[in-house]
């Protein structure tokens, strides 16, 4: 009788260690989209063929019984979709939710699982209307969970690592993929078949290493607590669309989307956002009608666009998309819009975010 109680004791004392160590962790929450972190191949040897959005929230973290020593996690299955599908209504729709979640004081960090086709668009879109400092980290994969090497757990991990760090406030939204760490403002997708496919021009902010983060850098663009996007003033974002330029360019694909109700126009420009001479009429004449248009560069791995070089911008009353790939441009484009932005203003905002 004396041995059970003495045995009886050390497992209360032990439950109550363990609830107390469970309630000084940090909490954080997983939302999950879906996209390849989520998917599942026929067999182990499958690593670019398979089914993505396959794997709900709740089987993901099962997999990972070592999150639990890093923070205190619950999920939610928001979306269960290949990030390529993502529309503008899944955007606003993700980023209420992750603000409403940044506002509770139980939520201590944010995790995104996300395919990686459009993760460098949400993220940045994140980073413009989430007013928080909290750690909102975006994180996917580039193997399902069912190939060999899969990538996606670790991935998993280190993302809640940042996200349960504090560390990490106040830097804005983070992607976190292959072991580094990325502001979600310039991270991009240079790579769809390695699993080291994401990359920043101006390089990583840091790295997570067993768990644990390291930082180098800081992003100094406007994001987050800083930035004028809330997204509880954006009921929608106007149509934007993206032309890209190329040899023996035309002018039919920037009337086409201008047609089709696109209010600006990105042009996806060689070199410094270069715009073809039998182009340029089609653009100054759909400026002439009210659609903005956004010089940015194809450029991979860092395109700079120049005002007033190559094209005579202050002339023809146009917006160069500083560093910005084509893609973010849009969305900054659309949040500027949305706010009835003229062509100075929007200037304004890609130069300071």
């Amino acid at each position: 009788m004396k041995l059970a109680r003495t045995l009886a004791a050390a497992m209360a004392g032990l439950a109550l260690a363990c609830a107390v160590h469970a309630q000084s962790l940090p909490k954080v929450v997983i939302l999950a989209t879906g996209g390849t972190i989520a998917g599942a191949g026929a067999t182990a040897a499958n690593s670019a063929t398979y089914q993505a959005a396959k794997v709900p929230v709740d089987k993901l973290i099962a997999g990972i019984p070592e999150i639990g020593k890093l923070a205190a996690v619950r999920g939610e299955q928001v979306f269960q979709i290949a990030s390529e599908s993502f529309t503008d209504e899944h955007l606003l729709q993700l980023g209420r939710r992750v603000a409403a979640l940044a506002k509770q004081d139980d939520v201590d960090g944010i995790v995104v699982t996300h395919g990686t086709d459009t993760l460098e668009e949400t993220a940045f879109f994140l980073n413009l209307v989430v007013p928080t400092d909290k750690p909102v980290v975006v994180v996917g994969s580039m193997r399902p969970g069912t190939a060999l090497s899969a990538d996606g757990a670790l991935n998993l991990y280190n993302a809640v690592a940042t996200a349960a760090d504090k560390s990490a406030r106040g830097k804005g939204v983070l992607a976190v993929m292959n072991d580094e760490i990325f502001t979600g403002r310039d991270v991009t997708k240079a790579v769809n078949i390695r699993t080291e496919a994401f990359k920043s021009p101006w390089g990583a902010l840091g790295m997570v290493v067993e768990g644990r983060t390291y930082w180098f850098r800081a992003p100094v663009k406007r994001h987050t607590l800083n930035s004028e996007f809330g997204i509880d003033a954006i009921k929608a974002l106007p149509p934007v669309g993206i032309a890209y330029g190329h040899g023996n360019a035309g002018d039919a694909a920037y009337r086409a989307l201008a047609a089709q109700g696109a209010k600006a126009l990105v042009h996806a420009g060689t070199g410094n956002g270069s715009v073809a001479r039998q182009v340029v009429p089609a653009l100054r004449e759909l400026r002439a009608q009210g659609v903005q248009i956004v010089r940015s560069a194809r450029v991979a791995g860092g395109g700079f666009v120049l005002r007033n070089a190559e094209q005579p911008d202050d002339e023809y009353d146009w917006v160069v998309a500083h560093d910005l790939n084509p893609q973010k441009a849009r969305i900054l484009a659309a949040l500027a819009l949305a706010r009835g932005a003229d062509a100075r203003e929007m200037q304004r905002i890609f130069l300071e975010y």
